[in-house]
């Protein structure tokens, strides 16, 4: 099978990219630059601009299948003076143009990397299942709605077959952001105030879902359908910093300090959206991922935190 993926340089576009090729796809990497460092067995094709005006007609000559990786993401200090409008150009008309062009150009599928925050930011009680009433809080969870919607139509005039997979917080090898922050944390030894969190968040290691990507490239159950994933398995932010400090090789020094004053600094410190993604819960139900492909995670957690710990103390 010849597959394009976008954001071929990127986290996730990398490691599909690694894994199609060992897999014996014939992979095509559109990337913006050629500043990365290659894969072996990709073929790389630059598209500098990702947005309404990208011309994909070469770089989709006998593609079956796009996976959709590359978007204008989530950022914690936004620039823009108009975020929604920035992540609109590129995550929405970005996507459509080259939906467009892949109809054109006779791909038959196309798989669309979303975000759970299509679902919300923050769960009670109730996991997010794949086909609850999206309620998006943020520009760029918008963003990835919108497009979301702009597919379905593009699919239902065209015959595109199109699939959703909304992933939580993906970690793996190379992993940076808050991840990586929290690794560093631990590996310093610095006390952490965060052995009083018990919340229940669903996370996704990057090898599983790259093999759900991979599922997906041909699956037909997997036709016009939206798919959440994630682990299967939830964690509180103290049983992951627990089980990344054994990965680690070293004790986690947690400090029980009460959630309701992390609250409240952070909200000093002008940083609520931090507390959210650290103090607050958000679990996704995977069991329509389970049902619709017999899928499941093939990666456990602690596994998958053993090879991010590898490659983080190596780097």
């Amino acid at each position: 099978m010849k597959v394009l993926v976008t954001g071929a340089s990127g986290f996730v576009g990398s490691a599909l990219c690694a894994h199609l090729v060992t897999e014996g796809h014939v992979v095509i990497g559109a990337v913006r630059n050629t500043q990365g460092k290659p894969l072996p067995g990709v073929e790389y094709q630059i598209v500098s601009d990702m947005s309404i005006g990208a011309n994909w007609r070469e770089v989709l000559t006998d593609i079956n299948v796009v996976v959709h990786c590359a978007a204008r993401v989530h950022v914690m200090k936004e620039a823009s003076v108009d975020p929604l409008a920035a992540f609109r150009e590129v995550n929405v008309k970005g996507t459509a143009c080259l939906a467009e062009q892949a109809v054109d150009r006779g791909a038959k599928r196309f798989i669309y990397i979303s975000s759970i925050k299509v679902n919300g930011e923050t769960t009670s009680g109730h996991p997010f299942k794949a086909d609850d009433t999206p309620a998006p809080e943020d520009p760029y969870g918008i963003s990835k709605w919108e497009a979301e919607q702009v597919l379905r139509e593009i699919a239902e005039k065209t015959g595109l077959e199109v699939v959703i997979i909304r992933p939580p917080l993906v970690y793996g090898p190379g992993v940076r952001a808050n991840f990586l922050r929290l690794m560093q944390g631990i590996k310093s030894g610095v006390p952490l105030p965060f052995g009083a969190i018990n919340n229940s968040r669903s996370l996704v290691a990057l090898d599983n879902l790259v093999d759900l990507i991979e599922t997906c490239l041909n699956h037909p159950a997997a036709i016009n359908q939206t798919f959440l994933v994630s682990d299967g398995e939830d964690l509180s932010i103290k049983d992951l910093l627990q089980r990344t400090a054994v990965a680690l090789g070293r004790p986690a020094r947690l400090i029980p300090v009460p959630v309701s004053v992390l609250w409240t600094m952070s909200r000093l410190l002008g940083r609520a959206d931090f507390a959210q993604r650290l103090c607050g819960s958000l679990q996704v139900d995977i069991s329509k991922t389970r049902d619709c492909l017999n899928w499941s995670p093939p990666v456990s957690v602690d596994d998958a935190l053993r090879k991010t710990a590898k490659y983080f103390l190596s780097h």
